[in-house]
């Protein structure tokens, strides 16, 4: 009598042949679901396939797994040491990735980036699986970092600070063939920017943040316009150090005395009294006045007639001829009473005699 097969059972055998898997080989695309994330290495069930193994150098910067993600990852090595398959995250999107963000580059839109690292020239950014650049020149008033001197060592340690951030960008340059990919934050802000200054007008009092001081002045982020203020704008008195009058990080509020292309003109000694001018109020021409010699020269000497009005005695109004020598006949700081010649109010001088 003849043995009844049993038709109920499936062997894996059986399935094997009847749904043979395909032979994984270099450059293959498979999907899989992470089931381990560690330090170094993410673990990928890849189904019939077995376990997929990705180092950490090939998951890319722009991949924040966790455990129970769907991911699609190419073949490195179809099998490693123990069985498992090398797997690549970065280049299984880096194909897709170019064209994704060549249509990016051409559309104008803008994008939010997280620099993974940072060096001394700019950020480093990976985005669709691809490796891409923002230089320092490119970010925005608000990120540019205004370093004293221009010292390397606090530029890279203000781009540090930024490293995992979201920045809006666009991107700048783009080219396959060279792997350049080059992203802007100015250009991202730009209209933005525009339609502030629209809103401007010399003479409007604005508020601000002061990013850096250097030997000339002081750069100011202005509801993310970058705005300057001379040195000469910074305050009545004569100002040879900025950083006495002004620090970085200081709110500060100042005077819009001209709108360039992209930055704003500002005054810190506009938004207030000119002690020169308060203080002259009482004096005219004629008056016999009296003075400290505060600077002397082959010229004449600089007389101080109150705290904010210097005044000039010129070598020739010293009395006797011009052969007088200023250094003869005034000693520094020494008091001395003078005549009143002119007040020029608009060049803010003021010119005196000695001469009876």
């Amino acid at each position: 009598m003849a043995k009844k097969t049993d038709t109920g059972s499936v062997t894996m055998e059986k399935l094997l042949n009847d749904h043979p898997v395909k032979q994984l080989v270099t450059g293959d695309l498979v999907e899989g679901v992470v089931t381990k994330e560690e330090k170094h290495e993410v673990w990928v069930d890849l189904g019939p396939y077995g376990m997929g193994l990705v180092i950490r150098r090939e998951i890319g910067f722009s991949h924040e797994l966790k455990v129970g993600d769907s991911v699609t990852a190419c073949v490195l090595d179809p099998e490693i040491e123990g069985g498992y398959v090398l797997l690549s995250l970065r280049k299984a999107v880096k194909d897709r990735g170019w064209d994704e963000l060549k249509s990016i580059h051409e559309s104008g839109d803008t994008i939010e980036i997280k620099p993974y690292d940072a060096n001394r020239g700019g950020l480093l950014v990976e985005l669709e699986g691809i490796r891409g650049f923002l230089p320092v020149s490119q970010l925005s008033a608000e990120h540019y970092p205004r370093v004293v001197g221009a010292d390397k060592d606090e530029i890279l340690q203000r781009l540090n600070q930024l490293i995992k951030q979201p920045i809006r960008a666009r991107i700048l340059d783009i080219d396959r063939k060279q792997n350049k990919l080059i992203f802007s934050e100015k250009e991202a802000v730009r209209e933005d920017m525009q339609k502030k200054f629209k809103e401007m007008a010399i003479g409007d009092t604005v508020k601000g943040t002061v990013t850096g001081v250097v030997d000339f002045g002081a750069f100011v982020n202005v509801d993310g316009i970058e705005g300057l203020i001379h040195i000469s704008e910074i305050s009545w008195d004569r100002v040879e150090n900025p950083s006495d009058y002004i620090k970085a990080g200081q709110d500060v509020e100042a005077k819009i005395i001209a709108i360039d292309k992209d930055r704003l003109s500002l005054s810190l000694k506009q938004t207030q009294e000119d002690p020169w001018m308060k203080e002259v109020k009482p004096y005219k021409k004629g008056d016999t006045v009296e003075g400290t010699v505060t600077r002397i020269t082959p010229f004449g000497a600089f007389i101080q007639i109150s705290p904010a009005v210097e005044a000039l005695v010129h070598v020739s109004e010293l009395g006797g001829d011009e052969s007088n020598d200023p250094e003869k006949i005034f000693k520094l700081n020494e008091k001395k009473k003078f005549k009143i010649l002119d007040i020029d109010k608009e060049a803010r001088k003021i010119s005196l005699s000695l001469k009876t």
